[in-house]
């Protein structure tokens, strides 16, 4: 299975499992496996560098095992041949997403203009609070 041009994943890192689905399809729901269990060895993929499988593991989250394989699970279609693709698809697409490095976040400091506005608020919300205090004087 290709996913770019530098990275393709081997029949042997990829199982597939057809299961029952649930959802709709009639009789045939309780007698056809159309649902398809997808699993990759990820952390036995030769083809994967360390840095784009530990993105990986945190984009799967959930679909992550303990032995270091992504689980995808379809079982949108009633049709097992297209239910596959499906999974296949998914799979390509959060292996892009993690071969993408996330930006490095630069901290700033708040504007002179921010702070001014951000003080100027806080002391109208003041005197308006103020305001609503006991009316002394005129009894």
């Amino acid at each position: 299975m290709k996913i770019t041009d530098t990275i393709t994943i081997e029949d042997w890192e990829l199982t597939e499992q057809f299961i029952r689905a649930s959802g709709p399809g009639g009789q045939n729901v309780n007698k056809v496996s159309t649902a398809v269990e997808l699993r990759f060895e990820a952390e036995r993929s030769p083809h994967l560098p360390d840095v784009v499988k530990r993105r990986l593991q945190r984009l799967a989250g959930r679909r992550w095992t303990k032995e270091g394989a992504v689980i995808i699970q379809v079982e949108e279609t009633r049709s097992q041949a297209r239910n596959r693709e499906i999974a296949r698809e998914r799979l390509a697409e959060l292996i892009r997403k993690a071969l993408v490095a996330p930006k490095r976040r630069v901290a700033t400091r708040p504007t002179l203009g921010s702070k001014k506005r951000r003080l100027k608020a806080k002391k109208v919300r003041g005197e308006v609070k103020a305001m609503r205090g006991k009316v002394e004087g005129e009894d």
